[in-house]
């Protein structure tokens, strides 16, 4: 008799429970006989993952955290380099974010940034004295990194002012040149550039510059052109680099702005690093005193130490290039939805977003030790090259898998990815083609010079 009770008594509360005007609704869509004699066949198992599916219905999903660095790289910087970090990581993002689209598409630079850049104080972060910073080449390619995540443009403007320009004069110029240029440099009141690669030689620089310097008592006459030349329309001083018709070995000349004889034509229609504002320079009879030549630079061995430095931030650039499209793309999978839920949860998707991490993160610590063997003075041609080979290969790949998951978005600006795909070309080729750089990272394996 207990028992019976129990039963009605169970059966009195059950009843209660039920909503009967939403099971009569629920009974218009779907046969409820055959529901629960499906749901009665569950284990335990399967009716947890039910339960658990249909209470989760309508709540907000907590995700992980939007990171593109998957293992916490970061970690291993000291805490001061760390502030640093996140630091240039707040100013790209503040600064630069909200108007890299509409300048980028307008092909021009915002000059109002160098003033706000001045405050970050991390112009030729690795030298020592004249005001500047030095910091590891760890730290110089974690910060070529962070811009890159954001906007390649805004790297490869950084890149020539400290790297290349500055890195130029530091090296191979007279304590005099170093004193004149290097403290207004760092503090960006002066802007650099540096003249290399010219309309008929790129990559091949070493054995072919038809740039010409003759001397003349205390004066040179440079004759010639130079192409693709960051940010030569507005530039203060431009590192160029010729070759002496009496000895035959590349020299290096500081032009300063306004000098008879140069000029400089804005590069127009570039598909990639818009910002970037590449000019064409001309020479003609162009005069420049022998106290504004490069005094430590003698032949294009001199030339290549630098381009051996830089090499390594276009490497740490093309990671930031290919994180910035990586997470971008992430973000847009996790809110973009199709038949009912996002993208994200989709197994192809999740495919293209692991391998494109994947990519990503080899990339990150190959760089990691690159700058840690070059923060040990052991640095070698064949270390950077291979380092911008592989890196600039990825991330291409990273670039056309975050294209990829945003369908055609992928090609709007707004949904900051396309610049990516875009800036990830200029990356592969600026600095030493895949050829060239394969070829001297062949030699050193082989023993062999691939070179003609």
């Amino acid at each position: 008799m207990s028992g019976t009770f129990s039963k009605l008594k169970n059966a009195y509360h059950l009843l209660k429970s039920i909503d009967f005007k939403m099971l009569a609704k629920l009974s218009e869509k779907v046969d409820l006989s055959q529901v629960m004699a499906s749901v009665a066949k569950m284990d335990d198992n399967q009716l947890n993952g039910l339960m658990k599916m249909l209470t989760s219905r309508g709540s907000k999903k907590k995700l992980p955290p939007i990171e593109g660095d998957f293992y916490d790289i970061g970690s291993r910087l000291s805490a001061e380099d760390r502030a640093l970090q996140l630091k240039v990581r707040a100013f790209m993002e503040k600064e630069i974010q909200p108007i890299v689209n509409e300048y980028w598409l307008k092909a021009e630079f915002p000059f109002e940034i160098i003033s706000k850049f001045r405050e970050l104080n991390i112009c030729g972060v690795t030298y020592d004295g004249y005001g500047c910073p030095n910091r590891s080449y760890l730290m110089e390619g974690i910060i070529a990194m962070e811009m890159a995540r954001v906007d390649a443009s805004i790297a490869t403007f950084f890149g020539v002012q400290s790297g290349l320009a500055m890195g130029s004069i530091y090296m191979l110029g007279s304590e005099a040149q170093k004193d004149e240029w290097l403290p207004r440099m760092q503090q960006l009141e002066t802007i650099g550039a540096f003249g290399l690669t010219e309309p008929e030689v790129g990559s091949g620089a070493a054995g072919g510059l038809t740039t010409t310097a003759k001397r003349e008592g205390d004066t040179w006459i440079l004759n010639g052109q130079k192409k693709w030349i960051g940010n030569a329309t507005f530039a203060d001083v431009i590192v160029i680099w010729a070759r002496d018709v009496d000895d035959n070995q590349v020299k290096g000349f500081l032009v300063r702005k306004g000098t008879p004889g140069l000029a400089v034509e804005k590069m127009q229609d570039k598909m990639a690093l818009r910002i970037v504002q590449n000019g064409l320079i001309t020479l003609k009879d162009c005069r420049v005193a022998e106290t504004d030549r490069l005094q430590r630079a003698n032949s294009f061995r001199d030339t290549s130490k630098v381009l051996r430095m830089t090499r390594a931030s276009v490497a740490w650039e093309a990671v930031g290039c290919a994180r910035g499209a990586y997470e971008n793309a992430l973000a847009y999978t996790r809110t973009r939805e199709q038949f009912g839920k996002p993208i994200a949860s989709f197994q192809l998707i999740q495919g293209h977003l692991v391998e494109m991490l994947s990519n990503l993160t080899a990339m990150q610590t190959m760089v990691f030790r690159l700058s840690e063997i070059q923060d040990e003075g052991a640095l070698k041609d064949e270390h950077a090259s291979l380092a911008k080979v592989f890196c600039t290969l990825r991330t291409r790949d990273v670039v056309r898998g975050a294209r990829e998951v945003m369908g055609g978005n992928g090609i709007l600006l707004e949904y900051n990815v396309a610049r990516f795909v875009a800036d990830a070309e200029a990356i592969y080729s600026y600095e030493g083609t895949k050829e060239i750089n394969s070829l001297i990272v062949g030699r050193a394996i082989t023993g062999f010079s691939a070179f003609v």
